[in-house]
């Protein structure tokens, strides 16, 4: 692995931590900034394309409101495969989303495509796998 790909490693592995931090903090604009647009988000076997942050907004508010609803108040998430090539990257990330008292409200993994625009890596694309 080349060094310039074990920054990249890194910093999407430090983009997944801001991921998960801005989800804790029921932040929908931090969410928003994490990505390149237009997205296209699958969620329940429907894909969704997203021009601009506030396109994407509504579904962000309404995925707080539900994680609000859930009692969760940590976001824990392993990544459990990456690969990077060039200016974009493949992501496997597990996702727990805890309540107060440390039990496991949501489990899914999502399978994510990353694009480094400017130097800074972005989610172009998410497909939400229940699990």
């Amino acid at each position: 692995m080349s060094m310039k790909t074990d920054q990249d490693t890194n910093a999407i592995r430090e983009l997944f931590a801001t991921y998960a931090a801005a989800f804790d903090d029921f932040d929908a604009d931090a969410i928003a900034d994490l990505f390149a647009y237009p997205v296209v988000i699958w969620q329940f076997d429907r894909g969704n394309m997203f021009e601009d942050d506030e396109d994407l907004m509504e579904n962000i508010d309404a995925l707080l409101k539900v994680l609000d609803s859930e009692g969760v108040v940590q976001s824990d998430h392993e990544v459990n495969a990456l690969s990077v090539s060039g200016p974009t990257a493949l992501a496997s990330v597990s996702w727990r989303q805890k309540r107060a008292d440390g039990e496991v409200a949501l489990a899914f993994t999502c399978h994510y495509h990353l694009v480094n625009i400017e130097d800074e890596w972005l989610i172009a694309s998410i497909f939400n796998e229940n699990v």
